[in-house]
């Protein structure tokens, strides 16, 4: 791990000639302002831009559960977590100021405690190659993660991305997720001619629900006891939108092509080290969207935890859309997930159809997706059942979204 560190430490003091990595239409990572400038003020000059933004997500789920085996005495719920939901009530701002500083702040009203304050950033162009990120936004691994959030092909985001992971030792209760999210910190970011992107940071790794400064320093390393996060993309055709779909966009043709890895030091309560590597793939022609990624992450206890083993998860998907009609997107994904670790069999595979639909004129979006948690390879019945704790083996949604 120590080598793995020193190698981070290498890619994060890494310069490059390059220009801001994200283009306007994407600068908020909520709504994407493509083909359309709604409400905005400017000043003559353009050197200050303010744009309020606004996304409502209103769906209906159903959930069904496996019993486990257990006996039917015990009187179980198969179907549980269903009805209606908000994931989302955002209201942001976002523009620029004297020239060089780009902005955003967005509140996330159908969240609570500390994810109430979504993102809150500022973004300081240094000049033209060169651009530093700080405050609270997404950590740079997982294009899914990394995706606008109104843009996504799907309702929900891969499951292999959001499940934790199952570890032993009664830790479960702080078991760790693939995907990193949101979180605070500061990044330098930019492009390489158009066509090499690189984002490095340092973060608290604690994750969007905590927006105050908790850390420490590692009593194992005695180096603070951070998130430390590296990714660099090559994109052959120009910057690549944040985008898996958009009606206003069906003449575009481009390619991404990404790696990124991640070391959060002392993470779930000083427990772990986690360990982060990721590659990805997206593509968007015309009316098509394909996107793929691989991921791994390596958790090892500290030393005050007093357990030297250590344990390897992987996941990962493949997903495409197409627009049927200039409105229509059908959509597939087959996700798969190595949960309960590599040292033990078994898979959890996930493939997932739906349909989305944009309507002329009022920027609403419906969107529709069914997805089967399937299982393969567990030595035992036991391990079969204690793999999926938790996910819903048929699950279905249904979501309005409107943006502003």
């Amino acid at each position: 791990m120590k080598k793995i560190f020193a190698i981070m430490s290498i890619m994060l003091m890494l310069h490059a000639t390059a220009s801001a990595q994200y283009d306007a239409d994407t600068e908020n990572g909520v709504v994407s302002l493509a083909g359309r400038d709604g409400f905005t003020w400017s000043s003559n000059s353009g050197d200050f831009v303010f744009k309020p933004y606004l996304l409502v997500q209103t769906s209906a789920n159903y959930n069904y559960y496996d019993d486990e085996g257990l006996d039917a005495a015990y009187n179980q719920d198969n179907v549980a977590n269903s009805g209606f939901a908000i994931p989302y009530a955002v209201l942001g701002f976002t523009g620029k100021a004297f020239g060089i500083v780009t902005y955003n702040l967005s509140i996330n009203a159908a969240a609570s405690g500390g994810n109430l304050l979504q993102q809150a950033w500022a973004d300081v162009k240094l000049r033209d190659e060169v651009a530093v990120r700080v405050g609270k936004f997404k950590t740079p691994f997982s294009h899914a993660i990394l995706t606008t959030l109104g843009e996504t092909l799907m309702p929900s985001l891969p499951s292999s991305l959001t499940t934790p992971v199952i570890m032993p030792h009664s830790l479960n209760a702080v078991a760790p997720k693939i995907g990193t999210g949101f979180d605070l910190g500061v990044e330098v970011h930019g492009m390489i001619r158009d066509r090499w992107g690189y984002q490095a940071g340092i973060f608290n790794g604690t994750g969007s629900a905590i927006n105050s400064a908790t850390k420490t320093f590692s009593d194992d390393w005695h180096i603070p006891s951070l998130l430390y996060a590296c990714r660099f993309t090559f994109q052959p055709k120009g910057v690549m939108p944040a985008t898996q779909g958009n009606p206003r966009q069906l003449d575009l043709d481009r390619m991404l092509i990404g790696v990124s890895a991640s070391l959060n030091v002392e993470s779930e309560n000083e427990s772990t080290n986690d360990f982060r590597a990721g590659a990805e793939f997206a593509w968007l022609k015309g009316r098509m969207y394909i996107g793929a990624e691989l991921y791994y992450m390596r958790v090892g206890f500290t030393k005050r935890q007093k357990i030297h083993d250590s344990y390897s998860y992987t996941g990962g998907y493949i997903q495409g859309g197409y627009f049927i009609t200039d409105r229509l997107q059908g959509a597939l994904r087959y996700d798969l997930m190595d949960r309960n670790g590599l040292d033990r069999g078994g898979l959890l595979n996930m493939p997932a159809a739906g349909i989305n639909y944009f309507f002329k004129g009022c920027n609403l979006k419906l969107q529709a997706m069914y997805q089967y948690m399937g299982r393969v390879g567990h030595d035992s019945q036991l391990d079969r059942d204690n793999d999926n704790l938790g996910l819903a083996m048929h699950s279905g949604t249904v979501m309005i979204q409107y943006t502003f």
